[in-house]
C-alpha cells in the first residue's frame, strides 16, 4: 500500500480557495502515473508548528504507481512546483504539500527519502484522515495502527475540522 499526504494552506490559481487546490492536486495525479485508489475526506488544521499562517486543508490517499519510492517522490516534487509550491522557509505557506507517508511498509532511509515519514506518528492532521481509509495499516517502525498512534498523541490545542465525508 503507497500512502501520500496531501495539503495546501494557499489556493493556486484559478483554484480560489486551498480547497479547490488540493481537489486539483488529486486530479493532476493522474497525469504523473498516480492512480488513487482510496482518498479520505479532507480536513482543515492549524499550522505546525504554531503560526499566523492560513489554516491547512490536509487528507491522505492510498495510490497505485509503476514507480520505485524515489521516482515516485520526484513526480511528486514536480508537482508541487507546477502548483506554484516554493520552499522558502521551513514551514512556509504553501499552495500544495505531497508528503510519501509508506511505500508498502518498506523502511527507508537514504539521504533524500526516509519512509515512513519521520513525522507521521505526530501528526493528527495525517493519523486521522489515515485512520478513515487504511484502518488496518500499522506504522512498519513501530508496529502500532493510525488508531493506537492517535491515543499516543497529546491533546489538541486546535481542533481537527473534518470539512466532508
Amino acid at each position: 500500500m503507497i500512502l501520500i499526504g496531501i495539503g495546501s494552506n494557499l489556493p493556486h490559481p484559478p483554484a480560489a480557495s486551498p480547497c479547490e487546490t488540493v481537489a486539483a492536486a488529486v486530479a493532476a495525479l493522474p497525469g504523473i502515473g498516480v492512480y488513487v485508489i482510496a482518498q479520505s475526506s479532507w480536513y482543515a488544521s492549524a499550522p505546525v508548528p504554531a503560526s499566523h499562517q492560513p489554516w491547512f486543508v490536509n487528507g491522505v490517499a492510498i495510490v497505485a504507481a509503476a514507480l520505485d519510492p524515489e521516482a515516485l517522490l520526484g513526480r511528486m516534487l514536480a508537482l508541487e512546483t507546477e502548483f506554484g509550491r516554493t520552499r522558502s522557509a521551513p514551514n512556509a505557506a504553501r499552495t500544495l504539500d505531497l508528503d510519501l507517508l509508506d511505500y508498502d511498509s518498506q523502511p527507508i532511509d537514504t539521504p533524500t527519502l526516509i519512509l515512513p515519514h519521520p513525522r507521521l506518528h505526530l501528526r493528527r492532521f495525517v493519523l486521522e484522515p489515515l485512520r478513515e481509509i487504511a484502518p488496518g495499516w500499522r506504522h512498519p517502525r513501530f508496529d502500532l495502527s493510525a488508531a493506537e498512534l492517535l491515543d499516543r498523541l497529546p491533546s489538541p490545542d486546535q481542533p481537527l475540522l473534518r470539512l466532508n465525508g
